[in-house]
């Protein structure tokens, strides 16, 4: 493996120079910048770096980045697989267990032991630009991340919260189902839930409910929850309040947390967790949902590069349907990964 330097880049935001790292959450109350990386089962590293700057993602250089073949991938629940766990959630709906679950595969697929999860973020920048695009590379930490979320988890600025739930997904707007709609407002109501345990009576408003975004090769449905801070809660209180992301788990949340425990057969990893940075010291920070997000395993077998995708499920859905919503996810950066760039390749 190639000695790659610590790094984390949040669009045009680069952080080098690491000083510390950590898994306690107050920390990011303390001082100083820090790169923010929680898996979805829980692991959090907190790392501070010393040089903050404004640079632009570096443009794609050729051969930088090596990709999987395409037809290298492998998945964690195949078709039949996925199906049927989309009919046991519905059967857990009908029982009146839980009200929606998110039903997630991870993708896999072999890459050279010099992978650079940052040479991946300058191809997805170009082929999948993201709101919530950036990498975080720590790999003394088991942790390089490449990102293209377009979703929003947390955003503090003081003791001003938001978070930006995305539920329902189509090519087009008008693939859009009412199915979609509940879905979003299901989830809207326990993101409000999560944060009003660590905000102040009366302060909570949803100032967007099912607004369409618009993102490479598909839309979503995006609402947003706002919040103030009760007194004396700080990065730790909103954490444990608010994580596992409510749009990527379900509602009721703990219900959903064990069917997903039950069904899914590999760790999400940062999929679906919180990635992102905190300015300590400006009382700032923004943390994405770890979605349309690879990330590098290493061991002693080589390097694999990771992927997850997944879908809500409704008493609505159809297990077809919910199938071809995880395709359609992951396609576009699949191919972005795989393809690489050579100087003549669109990477889209």
């Amino acid at each position: 493996m190639i000695d790659l330097p610590p790094l984390a880049r949040f669009g045009e935001l680069l952080a080098t120079d690491l000083r510390e790292v950590t898994s306690d959450p107050a920390a990011l109350d303390s001082t100083g910048f820090w790169a923010v990386a929680a898996d979805f089962e829980g692991r959090l590293i907190c790392a501070r770096f010393g040089d903050v700057r404004r640079e632009p993602v570096p443009a794609p250089r050729p051969g930088a980045w090596h990709g999987p073949a395409s037809d290298d991938w492998t998945s964690s629940l195949d078709h039949a697989a996925y199906t049927e766990g989309v009919r046991r959630i519905r059967a857990h709906i009908a029982t009146g267990e839980v009200y929606q679950a998110n039903l997630c595969r991870v993708l896999s697929a072999p890459v050279p032991d010099g992978a650079d999860v940052d040479s991946l973020t300058a191809l997805l920048a170009r082929g999948n630009p993201a709101p919530y695009a950036g990498t975080i590379r720590l790999p003394g930490h088991g942790v390089e991340i490449a990102t293209a979320s377009p979703e929003l988890f947390l955003r503090r600025e003081g003791a001003l919260v938001e978070s930006g739930p995305i539920k329902g997904t189509g090519r087009t707007e008008a693939d859009l189902l009412e199915k979609d709609h509940t879905e979003n407002v299901m989830i809207v109501d326990l993101v409000r839930n999560d944060l009003g345990r660590v905000c102040a009576p009366g302060t909570m408003t949803v100032p967007d409910l099912c607004v369409v975004e618009k993102h490479p090769g598909l839309v979503h449905l995006v609402s947003l929850v706002r919040g103030e801070l009760r007194e004396g809660a700080g990065w730790a209180e909103l954490l444990d309040a608010t994580f596992p992301p409510g749009s990527v788990t379900g509602a009721p949340k703990s219900s959903a947390l064990r069917i997903i425990d039950a069904l899914e057969t590999a760790p999400r990893g940062p999929y679906c967790g919180g990635i992102g940075w905190v300015d300590a010291d400006r009382g700032t920070g923004e943390l994405a949902v770890g979605i349309r997000t690879f990330w590098i395993e290493r061991g002693d077998a080589g390097a694999v590069l990771r992927f997850g995708t997944g879908a809500g499920i409704t008493w609505g859905s159809d297990p077809e349907g919910e199938w071809r919503e995880t395709e359609l996810k992951a396609s576009r950066l699949l191919a972005v990964a795989s393809e690489g760039y050579d100087g003549h390749t669109s990477g889209s």
